[in-house]
């Protein structure tokens, strides 16, 4: 038997040559083609350094020293930009903006806002619901123009939502209904003015004189005082009334008892703290126009005892037939939770409804309005218009609302990031990042009107 030498070759036989051997040790001898500055790259693996020296290598797979003109278009550095409107260019998605928003507003302002009601839990399952889900691509399809218009009670709006009714709106940033009122008029998107908003039914007409003015409504315990606001709205040339079903009493909205939350914000030793790091939202707040209301003049108090005072808790569908009758355009009810109450509001006369739990802020644990889409879709379409609004953070999640069955959307916390990130360049910023989101979801999709969105392309996980 034959021995075998230490590297396990036969003794008999030459053992085989090592790399090193052929090619010699390239940080002793360096190839000719390899300056001799690279040898800093000698300790690279064995690989590496065959592929260096090989004759056969191309040149671009050659080591060589960097050039000054083979860096120069490397280093594009810019001057650090630090105004309102380079942060929101750099925000490229709503939360983006809610983290500027975060960081210029008041904690009380910012968490009423951002809050919900008890634990929050309606408020992150219908977030969650939107990521719950799995777009079905068509491919092939000529995508070169994308037109996100869409009908809605009557009319066409330039993209498949608007702004939802909001409270107390000049108090997340002074511009307040203004800002948002002018910014969707110049989108061509509807808006809606909340009784509870900081501005007039007709300064947000005036503001946004082209624009597509809609009025929410709480019906109030004093009917003369609710139609006294009815006949303003229709004055001032609204054209939708949306009659808000879900605040018989005010949801606990723990952050709000927390901070103290009252309109308007108290000057407290804690607020005043808080200011110190938001000097602007303050300077803001303190010298323009003290907050006033659509619907009152002026009011002292925490947000639930204004609720609790002024919203009628004996509301039947009686009070339904009533508004009919005396409003003349489109009627939509707002706070539908049920397949059974969307039925019976259609009943009663409603050209449209809103698929909503208030944005998770009235009952926690409240069914999610994305989840109940596809059975009201199913016995509804075509009856009248199904709005859906809570919990959209995204363009996409927009196209999946009205893949699975929505003829419309509305936002509301997403507007009001980008209002408290920067006035109404913040809202226009938040609509033109919901724009994109939905032009390159629809592209991806295959799809390129919304009318062809169709269950098919979504699926619930």
């Amino acid at each position: 038997m034959t021995p075998n030498n230490a590297a396990g070759a036969p003794a008999s036989q030459p053992a085989e040559p090592r790399t090193e051997e052929l090619l010699g040790d390239p940080a002793e001898n360096p190839p000719a083609d390899v300056p001799p500055n690279a040898q800093a790259f000698a300790g690279a693996d064995l690989p590496a350094r065959t592929a260096a020296v090989s004759p056969s290598n191309p040149p671009a797979l050659r080591r060589r020293i960097p050039s000054y003109s083979d860096l120069a278009p490397l280093m594009q550095f810019k001057k650090p930009e630090f105004s309102s409107a380079a942060r929101l260019r750099r925000a490229s998605t709503i939360w983006e903006l809610r983290d500027i928003a975060k960081r210029r507003t008041p904690q009380a302002p910012f968490d009423y806002t951002d809050g919900a009601a008890e634990a929050e839990i309606t408020l992150r399952r219908a977030r969650e619901a939107f990521l719950d889900i799995e777009f079905r691509p068509g491919i092939l399809r000529d995508v070169s123009a994308i037109d996100l218009s869409t009908e809605v009670l009557g009319k066409t709006s330039a993209m498949p939502f608007g702004i939802a009714p909001t409270g107390f709106t000049r108090m997340m940033q002074s511009e307040g209904e203004y800002a948002g009122s002018q910014a969707a008029e110049a989108a061509g998107i509807p808006y809606t003015l909340s009784t509870m908003g900081t501005a007039s039914i007709e300064d947000v007409a005036a503001a946004a004189p082209n624009g597509r003015n809609w009025f929410q409504l709480y019906l109030w315990t004093d009917r003369d005082r609710s139609l006294a606001l009815i006949e303003r709205a229709a004055k001032a040339g609204n054209d939708t009334l949306m009659v808000t079903v879900d605040t018989s009493v005010a949801g606990a909205r723990l952050r709000d008892v927390r901070n103290g939350m009252t309109i308007p914000p108290a000057l407290t030793i804690k607020t005043v703290l808080d200011a110190s790091y938001r000097p602007a939202w303050w300077f803001n707040f303190l010298t323009h126009e003290p907050l006033t209301f659509a619907s009152l003049s002026r009011y002292t108090g925490t947000v639930a005892d204004l609720i609790n005072s002024m919203f009628d808790p004996t509301l039947t569908f009686d009070d339904l037939d009533w508004l009919r009758e005396t409003w003349k355009g489109k009627l939509v009810v707002k706070g539908i939770q049920t397949l059974d109450d969307a039925k019976k509001v259609v009943d009663h006369g409603a050209d449209g409804m809103v698929l909503s739990n208030h944005g998770g802020r009235q009952l926690d644990r409240a069914p999610i309005p994305f989840h109940l889409l596809p059975e009201v879709s199913a016995a509804l379409k075509g009856k009248a218009d199904i709005i859906l609004d809570t919990g959209i953070m995204s363009g996409a999640d927009i196209i999946a609302a009205l893949a699975l069955g929505a003829d419309f959307t509305l936002v509301g916390r997403a507007y009001l990031y980008g209002l408290m990130a920067g006035g109404r360049a913040g809202v226009d910023r938040a609509i033109d990042i919901l724009r994109k989101d939905m032009a390159r979801t629809m592209a991806l999709l295959g799809v390129s009107r919304v009318s062809d969105l169709t269950p098919e392309h979504v699926r619930l996980l």
